[in-house]
């Protein structure tokens, strides 16, 4: 069996933990102990960050939304159970948008919300009855 040395694979290696490490201040940049700490540490809050952008953006569309549906008289809650009971499928996002780039269909949904709620309380004053 031949004799393999590892070098190639060994610097390889050490070779992309320092270069993912480059702009590092100091020794986290040029040792490869250090080097290698740093950059396992950045991937971990970059995977965190990833989760987090998630959740701000889904808070900021909410705030959006509210803000929007204060304008035309009603609360987030009470504008999303609308939607919901008036059968409109638009995830956050989309009414997001609307609400920031175009007032008028913003105000439109809001009527269908409107509807939505005053179908939903019939229906509940029918089922009791």
């Amino acid at each position: 069996m031949p004799r393999v040395k590892r070098s190639t694979k060994r610097n390889d290696r050490r070779k992309k933990i320092l270069k993912r490490a480059s702009g590092y201040f100091l020794t986290k940049s040029k040792l490869y102990q250090a080097a290698q700490e740093a950059v396992e540490r950045g991937l971990k809050f970059a995977y965190t960050g990833r989760k987090q952008k998630k959740r701000q953006f889904r808070s900021l569309w909410i705030v959006r939304i509210g803000a929007a549906a204060r304008i035309n008289g009603m609360s987030y809650s009470t504008f999303i159970n609308g939607l919901k009971h008036a059968g409109n499928g638009l995830d956050r996002k989309i009414l997001s948008d609307i609400a920031s780039n175009d007032p008028a269909g913003f105000a439109a949904l809001a009527l269908q919300a409107k509807a939505g709620l005053e179908t939903a309380k019939s229906n509940r004053a029918a089922a009791k009855a």
